[in-house]
């Protein structure tokens, strides 16, 4: 990545405000850079070659504790605003980040591991704090001050100056010659961070069938291998920062002596005046400090800048084509046709030329063994994949035309495994519709036969649940997910296997709380077992499509 990577300031425009403020403060900083030199050289120049009393130096020694007070302000101030547009661009590019991936969709998102993705949402871009409050500060010091210096310098004693500009680019040559060494090595460091982050949640969800296997020893070990080949890869690359900090910080005292050995010949010999030699060794090492500092600051950021680099390759990752339609037709008196729709997946063709017609209000069953592609006709119905070939038309309009959002907005739909969020019981069900009142709650509760074991919680619906619906059986999350359609009253209804994995009594809760919920509607819905089937108008076998030779 770039020192400054022009697509900081495309998608983070906080980057704008907070580059000006840098110069701006930097220029201050250099300005008080060369007062404060100008100031004790002019004062050590009285006080020895003079005799200057204390009281004859009171005005200059003043004026330096100001322009001391007014550098520790800037640097302050310079802090204040680093870490403020670091809070700012963290944000952006982290709501950014969320609205691609959601942008993208859940095609996209199956072929990325979401271990790495909330790694890169968290660590990854946390890690732009010292990107922000170290790195970038430094390099538009590093812009201005040696220039202002050496400019100074040239006005005082031009041969210094020649030295300072002919030793200075030195210090950048060494820096990123390690630099493109170190990002090498970051982002190795990286790929192995995500590897580990993402194995680790694998492990941690499929606990219990690792337990009941008897692999959970096993994976404990392979997330120890992983640590391992991090702590490693961490080392190398701080191992690389330390001997670049040495190596930095020689090249520029070598360079400040050789100006320190040509002043201290000249002032020997009486070509030089003190007060331009001290001035010329006060400013020499100013010359060389911001290049060194940015060397290291540069490691200190480095996994921020590589965590960066991945973020903007979401961020830049094209979006499916939408269509921009709001004016739907009522899906209640609506046909949905699907012509020849065909879905092929990096795995191999999921769908292939196929077709259906639900007219409205019918209830139409999907059947098929495994793989077949009922699920993925569900998907296409709700927008989540686009058919590679073949349309799917509402009454004789293209879907394809319609905004996403205003057409699930008309649809309900009731997963095979149901999501539930970190929250109450309420505010999972008001995921159907985050405006309704309690009693709307209450009584779509009650129509998916679930206010019996809602009430029976220990606080009723303002149980807090775990992630996933931790604590609810796998029919209570079902009943819950059926609640949330109850609550949504869409006229169409799209359900996958809501049975599948359940247990008789809790089978026949959703099966009649099912049956409630079709009528009126147009419904769509994939089933394996017979007794969902009855609740079909018609069955429709879905056959797997066939994988080219």
């Amino acid at each position: 990545m770039k020192p400054l990577d022009p697509r900081l300031l495309t998608y983070a425009r906080t980057t704008r405000v907070f580059l000006l403020s840098s110069v701006a403060l930097g220029t201050a900083t250099a300005g008080l850079i060369i007062a404060q030199a100008t100031l004790l050289a002019d004062m050590l120049a009285r006080a020895f070659l003079g005799g200057a009393s204390l009281a004859d130096l009171r005005t200059p020694l003043l004026l330096l504790l100001a322009v001391v007070l007014a550098r520790t302000l800037v640097a302050w101030l310079q802090e204040v605003a680093a870490h403020r547009s670091s809070a700012a661009v963290k944000s952006q590019l982290r709501g950014r980040l969320l609205a691609r991936a959601l942008g993208l969709g859940p095609r996209w998102l199956s072929g990325e591991r979401s271990g790495e993705l909330a790694t890169l949402a968290t660590r990854g871009i946390d890690a732009l704090d010292d990107y922000f409050s170290r790195y970038l500060p430094q390099l538009v010091l590093a812009v201005i001050v040696p220039a202002a210096v050496g400019f100074r310098i040239l006005l005082g004693d031009w041969l210094s100056a020649v030295t300072i500009a002919a030793t200075v680019p030195l210090i950048p040559i060494f820096a990123i010659l390690v630099g493109l060494t170190t990002q090498r090595k970051m982002d190795r460091q990286w790929r192995t961070l995500s590897v580990l982050a993402a194995h680790f949640l694998d492990v941690v969800a499929g606990l219990p069938t690792l337990k009941i296997f008897g692999r959970a020893r096993a994976q404990a070990d392979k997330i120890r291998e992983v640590t391992d080949r991090h702590r490693r890869a961490t080392m190398s690359t701080l191992r690389i920062a330390f001997l670049s900090a040495l190596v930095l910080e020689l090249l520029s005292s070598l360079s400040v002596a050789l100006v320190a050995v040509s002043i201290g010949l000249r002032l020997v010999e009486g070509g030089l005046g003190l007060e331009t030699a001290l001035l010329v060794l006060i400013l020499a090492p100013e010359a060389y400090l911001p290049l060194r500092q940015v060397g290291a600051q540069y490691h200190a950021s480095v996994e921020g800048l590589t965590a960066a680099s991945r973020i903007f390759e979401v961020l830049e990752t094209p979006l499916p084509a939408t269509g921009t339609r709001t004016d739907l037709p009522d899906l209640a008196r609506a046909t949905l046709r699907l012509d020849g729709v065909t879905v092929a997946y990096d795995r191999g063709p999921a769908l292939s030329g196929f077709s259906l017609t639900v007219h409205p209000g019918e209830t139409v069953a999907l059947v098929g063994p495994s793989g077949a592609g009922k699920s993925t006709v569900l998907s296409v119905l709700l927008g989540f994949v686009q058919p590679d070939s073949g349309r799917v038309l509402v009454d004789w309009d293209d879907l394809a035309d319609f905004s996403p959002d205003a057409w699930r907005a008309r649809i309900a739909w009731v997963p095979q495994r149901p999501h539930l969020f970190a929250g109450t019981v309420a505010e999972n069900i008001l995921l159907g519709r985050p405006s309704a009142s309690p009693e709307s709650v209450r009584a779509a509760a009650e129509a998916a036969n679930a206010l019996d074991f809602i009430e029976a919680l220990p606080a009723g619906f303002d149980t807090p649940l775990g992630d996933r619906g931790a604590g609810l059986s796998a029919g209570q999350r079902q009943r819950l997910a059926l609640a949330r359609a109850f609550l949504r009253d869409a006229p169409l209804l799209l359900l996958d296997e809501p049975t599948s994995n359940l247990d008789v009594e809790s089978e026949a809760a959703v099966i009649d709380a099912v049956e409630r919920l079709k009528t009126g509607r147009t419904v769509l819905l994939v089933a394996h077992r017979p007794a969902l089937m009855t609740l079909a108008d018609r069955v429709i076998t879905v056959n797997p499509a066939e994988v080219p030779a």
